[in-house]
């Protein structure tokens, strides 16, 4: 003891209380029970387990997914600002379909119509309407309704049957194939001419007659990226209707293109400035730049939208109409459109998918530049995407590899790249396809291209010999 200091007492020390935490929250996530045994798969477990237990297992399950921002699949947004996390979090808990208790949610979704139908050149003093929808698959559908009905009640007005419909159309999304089947519809699909990858406007005459409700034209071909002619395919109605009689109205399927051809090819003529086109479709959720989940659908005027379709519901004491295969849905996803819209304005919407077709052109060079492929959409044109198939002096060794064996050893690498035949008649050509959304950046596609090569290679010296297909892609 120092001189001077004087002894402690009992009171002068002081204590420390030990206390034993909740199981639970002081023992090792991966010591808990419910982390000793495998998830439940059939039935419901008897009792609960801690959040953070249930949340860490889901999630580990999830990391086996594949990385969605290597997805060159999907044309689907794959990255948002956090701000756009943000707003998705606070809209959480609203559902569209309330809006009574959501007034504000539902003025939201009416500016993005307004929007949409301006920007697609909705003609003034018409009285244009629209309505956000789970994505362009619903929205292509409620098109397609609208055609069936308006064609319907010309035939029963005027004593004829209307029993046998049928759409005309080129290489579409499957969401058509099922609009036909679910509504009992004979889909009339245009094969695919040699050299090309979209509908020949020449071939409608043959497939169009009275019974043909409408002809959908696609802006932004899936299996490609291009855009199909659609003021020639227009113009080849116009003609078959003066020489027959036979006036088929257009929907216009831009669940792409309807958020690219503005921005980047403001004088190509596709939308409402052409007056056989009756309604348009687009995703949000695509280069829209929304999250996952929303669409929109809009008509050039009130009369081609049929008012049976329409259902009317009370909205603040007043009439709200609807038109929808859903009710409840999240609102989230448009209040998050409405943000891009906001954020972004004309000008910078411009600039992402400007630096989207940039991205693609230079993806394109560096695959035509590697020798064994030639490309057929480069992102020049149409959608920011890129296509392309083996050379037909490559495609013909048979005693080597196949773009599937291609796809395979790029998944090594993490990246999902699309393999798959064309649609009828070019069946033979086999393509892969890179879709340059936002998000997918220059540094990025240049290490595509650096994995592509070192596959090459790789397959050069272990050819794969691979003799029958393997789908690798579903549309």
């Amino acid at each position: 003891m120092r001189p001077g200091a004087r002894a402690r007492s009992v009171e002068d020390v002081p204590l420390h209380r030990v206390t034993q935490e909740r199981t639970d929250r002081s023992a090792d996530l991966y010591a808990l029970p419910g982390s000793g045994r495998a998830l439940p798969r059939y039935t419901l477990p008897e009792g609960p387990m801690p959040a953070r237990e249930a949340y860490q297992l889901i999630r580990d399950e999830l990391a086996l997914d594949g990385n969605s921002r290597q997805n060159l699949a999907t044309f689907c947004t794959t990255w948002s600002e956090p701000e756009v996390r943000a707003l998705m979090t606070d809209t959480l808990d609203k559902n569209m379909v309330d809006k009574d208790e959501y007034p504000q949610t539902a003025e939201l979704e009416a500016r993005c119509v307004h929007i949409l139908a301006a920007l697609w050149h909705a003609p003034h003093g018409a009285a244009a309407v629209g309505c956000s929808t789970t994505g362009s698959s619903e929205a292509a559908m409620l098109g397609g309704l609208a055609l069936h009905r308006r064609w319907r009640a010309r035939r029963r007005a005027a004593g004829l049957p209307a029993d046998r419909p049928n759409l005309v159309c080129g290489p579409v999304q499957v969401c058509w194939e099922k609009f036909a089947r679910y509504f009992d519809i004979e889909l009339r699909r245009m094969p695919l001419l040699p050299g090309r990858t979209t509908s020949d406007p020449a071939q409608l005459a043959r497939y169009c007659d009275e019974n043909t409700i409408g002809v959908v034209a696609t802006l932004g071909v899936t299996f490609t990226g291009a855009y199909e002619p659609v003021e020639e395919i227009a113009t080849a109605l116009d003609a078959l209707a003066a020489r027959t009689g036979t006036d088929v109205p257009i929907h216009v399927d831009a669940a792409s293109g309807g958020f690219v051809a503005p921005f980047l090819q403001p004088g190509l003529k596709w939308d409402f400035r052409i007056e056989r086109v009756k309604s348009v479709n687009c995703s949000g959720h695509k280069f829209g730049l929304a999250p996952l989940g929303v669409g929109w659908v809009v008509w050039r005027d009130a009369g081609d939208l049929p008012d049976e379709l329409v259902f009317h519901v009370d909205y603040l004491g007043g009439d709200m109409p609807t038109f929808a295969l859903n009710f409840s849905r999240p609102g989230g996803e448009i209040v998050a459109q409405y943000y891009n819209l906001l954020r972004l304005g004309r000008t910078g919407y411009q600039a992402v998918q400007r630096a989207c077709a940039d991205t693609a052109v230079a993806l394109a060079d560096g695959i035509a530049g590697l020798g064994p492929f030639q490309v057929l959409h480069d992102g020049r044109a149409g959608l920011p995407v890129v296509c392309w198939t083996l050379t037909p002096e490559r495609a013909a060794d048979r005693a080597g590899w196949t773009l599937y064996d291609l796809a395979e050893r790029l998944r090594l690498r993490g990246w999902q790249v699309p393999t798959y035949p064309l649609p009828a008649d070019r069946e033979e050509t086999v393509v892969q396809r890179v879709v340059v959304r936002h998000g997918v950046s220059r540094d990025l596609t240049t290490l595509l291209l650096a994995d592509v090569r070192g596959a090459l290679a790789e397959l050069a010296r272990h050819p794969a010999a691979t003799a029958e297909q393997r789908p690798a892609f579903h549309h």
